[in-house]
């Protein structure tokens, strides 16, 4: 089994850090799917499955808590898993994410181990 996951981050280096701390990470990846902002998200979403979304709450536009309120209102992607990776969350965003079912948050900069130990925790997977 191979995992497909999209990297939803406004910044292009947050993306390439987060998709070759994946590629290091020695997870059964199959395609890694990007987007640069919350509507590209979502219209990928609509058309591709995807296992796990790893998340940036802060973007222009649709941001990271709007394109979480728009899966969990879509039959396809309401029980999609999704990381929020983002430098500070809020306190006062806690509870909204969790009533929205974040799996679990990534605070950047992180350690690739953590990154790994993380999908391996909510996904159910083991590093091959």
């Amino acid at each position: 089994m191979t995992l497909e996951l999209l990297i939803v981050d406004d910044s292009p280096i947050a993306r390439a850090v987060l998709e070759k701390a994946l590629r290091l990470s020695h997870l059964p990846l199959g395609p890694l799917h990007q987007a640069a902002d919350g509507a590209a998200a979502l219209e990928l979403l609509a058309r591709t499955h995807v296992d796990l979304v790893f998340l940036d709450l802060a973007m222009p536009g649709t941001d990271g808590l709007e394109v979480l309120r728009r899966m969990r209102a879509e039959p396809a992607t309401a029980a999609t898993p999704v990381i929020v990776v983002s430098a500070n969350v809020e306190p006062a965003r806690v509870p909204a994410l969790n009533a929205l079912g974040v799996a679990a948050r990534l605070q950047k900069p992180f350690r690739p181990e953590v990154l790994r130990r993380l999908v391996q925790a909510v996904l159910g997977v083991r590093h091959g």
